[in-house]
This record gives C-alpha cells, sequence and structure tokens, in this order.
C-alpha cells in the first residue's frame, strides 16, 4: 500500500524531484528483486529486511538533490532516484548507485 504519491502522475524512469524524495520512499514498504525489502521512515531512518533479519541505517537527500543512505558502521552511498510507473500509477522507485553505476528497483508492497 502507498500513501501520499497517487496524487502524483510522473512519466517512467523520469527523476524524482529533490522535494519529492521524502514522499516518495515513506510512501511503502519497498520490495526488491533478490526478496529483500525495505521501509524507509519520515525521520530519516530505514530498515533493511534479509532473510528473517534486520539491519537499520539511515537515508538523506544531499545538497546536490539526491538520495543517500548510510548503513553502520561506514557503508555510505548516493543514488539517482527514479520512478517506475505502469499503467499511469506509480510502482516503485529505481535506485542508481552514482559510484558503481549498478543499479536495482524496489516495488511498493
Amino acid at each position: 500500500m502507498t500513501r501520499n504519491i497517487d496524487s502524483l502522475h510522473p512519466e517512467d524512469g523520469t527523476i524524482v524531484p529533490p522535494d519529492q524524495i521524502p514522499t516518495a520512499v515513506t510512501a511503502g514498504r519497498l520490495a526488491y528483486g533478490d526478496g529483500t525489502s525495505q521501509t524507509f521512515r519520515s525521520d530519516g531512518s530505514t530498515s533493511y529486511f534479509e532473510a528473517g533479519r534486520q539491519t537499520q541505517g539511515t537515508w538523506s537527500v544531499d545538497e546536490n538533490g539526491r538520495f543517500c543512505s548510510f548503513w553502520p558502521p561506514s557503508y555510505q552511498a548516493s543514488y539517482d532516484l527514479r520512478w517506475v510507473v505502469e499503467g499511469g500509477a506509480v510502482v516503485g522507485l529505481r535506485f542508481s548507485d552514482l559510484k558503481s553505476g549498478a543499479g536495482f528497483d524496489g516495488r511498493f508492497q
């Protein structure tokens, strides 16, 4: 279930504007293709779920309008964040790592 994004009508693959990143990532739990999932909260915390194990991190929007995540003790990453849209509805988010170029999609559950 998603919240707060049903009134948005972006095109598939377009960049999530910096002012919409908080709304986008907190809209619902994201499920990834490898069976993992993640929730983002408005306080900047995030939980990642993998094989029955949960890890905690933080997320933010940097001064360049990029989505960033931090996982203790030292893992940091910055991403381009794009909308995944099907049939005119936002169904997920596409993350593209700025350093490696690797990408992955999360679909709202």
